[in-house]
């Protein structure tokens, strides 16, 4: 309750520039498949000859993590993380550094200097040392977020779908 009434009071005080500047940050799994494509199916045959035989086949099936920061005025920054590697602090704090804060700097001219509140879970890789050593050096400012709650997760479940696999 102490979080939500926090959150309250700082739109009570800012308004609308409260939201204009928070960044939310998740992540979630995307699947994917490789279809063939139309050329890849193509056959020469004599005409008048029966076509070929086609076995169901299985598309080559994947997924991947994909770690999203938006704000109020759309997706800023979306991120594919490399095949088997895992979140983890030194990744997270590379990705905000190269990638997020160079992100905000060219898609939402002047949030930089007008101070960006991320808002981001409480997993580990996020909490660590080193990832709020990394924030404090970005001048990013972090929101609080309640532990783990399905219906109070940052992330817009009608837009992303489920965050777990």
């Amino acid at each position: 309750m102490a979080i939500c009434q926090h959150l309250l009071d700082c739109y009570a005080n800012e308004g609308e520039a409260f939201l204009t500047r928070m960044v939310t940050g998740d992540e979630t799994w995307v699947h994917h498949f490789a279809p063939e494509s139309k050329h890849q199916t193509m056959e020469w045959k004599c005409p008048g000859s029966p076509g070929k035989k086609k076995f169901k086949s299985q598309p080559s099936v994947g997924k991947v993590m994909l770690t999203i920061f938006w704000d109020s005025q759309g997706v800023i920054l979306e991120h594919y993380l490399e095949r088997g590697t895992t979140v983890n602090s030194v990744r997270y704090s590379e990705m905000l550094s190269t990638e997020l804060k160079p992100a905000v700097r060219t898609k939402r001219r002047g949030l930089l200097s007008s101070g960006v509140l991320l808002l981001h879970d409480n997993a580990s890789p996020y909490t660590a040392i080193h990832t709020l050593q990394t924030l404090v050096k970005l001048g990013f400012t972090v929101l609080e977020h309640l532990a783990y709650s399905p219906d109070l997760a940052p992330s817009d479940y009608r837009l992303f779908g489920p965050l777990n696999p």
